[in-house]
């Protein structure tokens, strides 16, 4: 594991000086969607990521945002996400990072989250904990909703459903003491671990947007399930993740809006991603 981790770290480390160094000079932006980017900066911070796993690991699997699935049978699989936060990158806005997380067998066992601006690495390993910075992280203590401050962001469909999202976001803004949207998913989950953030919901979201922060805040002693409370899957595209202590008040607001019963999450299950193949992971393996 110490070879992953340093490994991991040198590439988040890299990739995340590229972005620091190359911020207002993009050259090249394309449109995956309507309000979806990707610029030359992503694709060079990627290489730089590839490049280093690769002369290490040539088998080992690896899914990115930009070139998706390689497999090469192996069980081990590299989920990268090269720039989280690209519109904000291409605003000059500086919230974006660099998310690398590791999978055992189907199982996240490493996650890294670096963001160049403050200059701020988080770390997770199963079983081990979550760092900033080489220090021990935990999440917030606070139990109550409306003293929570909690993060969200807008999926890629909200201009086809903004109803509904603007629903679920009314209901968490009259029921906590505020809400972040930062843009940045990756992030909000960090922000989770250390205790800046007290909850974060979110749907429509792809496995390197989540796979290293949930891995993060599972460590540092949150809840990380879908919005009915069953365990994460990395695979699918909804995420609840809080300090465990509010998780249970999100979980009813959002079932409340989306017609599902809410359940209580199996302290065990919360933490563990799932294992089983689903219709996303199929995809992506095509």
């Amino acid at each position: 594991m110490k070879e992953f981790r340093e490994l991991a770290i040198r590439a988040v480390k890299e990739a995340g000086n590229i972005l620091r160094e190359n911020l207002g000079r993009i050259k090249r932006i394309d449109y995956k969607g309507k309000v979806s980017l990707v610029t030359d900066i992503d694709r060079m911070a990627e290489q730089v990521i590839l490049s280093i796993i690769k002369e290490k690991y040539p088998s080992h699997d690896i899914l990115t945002e930009e070139r998706r699935i390689e497999e090469r049978g192996s069980r081990y699989k590299w989920i990268i996400d090269p720039l989280d936060g690209t519109t904000n990158y291409v605003h000059k806005y500086p919230r974006y990072c660099v998310s690398i997380a590791l999978e055992e067998d189907s199982e996240v066992i490493l996650g890294v989250v670096y963001d160049p601006v403050p200059d701020e690495l988080f770390l997770a390993e199963k079983g081990r904990g979550a760092t900033l910075n080489g220090r021990r992280i935990s999440v917030s203590k606070i139990n109550k909703l409306d003293k929570s401050l909690l993060a969200t962001g807008f999926p890629y469909d909200r201009r086809e459903r903004a109803d509904e999202y603007l629903k679920i976001y009314r209901e968490f803004m009259v029921n906590s003491q505020g809400i972040r949207r930062d843009g940045a998913a990756a992030l909000n989950l960090c922000y989770i671990a250390n205790g800046r953030f007290d909850g974060f919901w979110e749907e429509q979201l792809v496995p390197w947007d989540v796979a290293a922060g949930s891995l993060i805040v599972a460590e540092a002693g949150g809840s990380v399930t879908d919005f009915n409370g069953n365990k994460l899957d990395i695979y699918e595209k909804e995420i609840l993740a809080s300090n465990g202590k509010i998780h249970l008040e999100m979980q009813e607001i959002l079932g409340k809006i989306t017609k599902r019963s809410p359940q209580k999450p199996k302290k065990k299950e919360a933490f563990r991603f799932a294992q089983e193949p689903c219709f996303f992971r199929q995809k992506l393996k095509k």
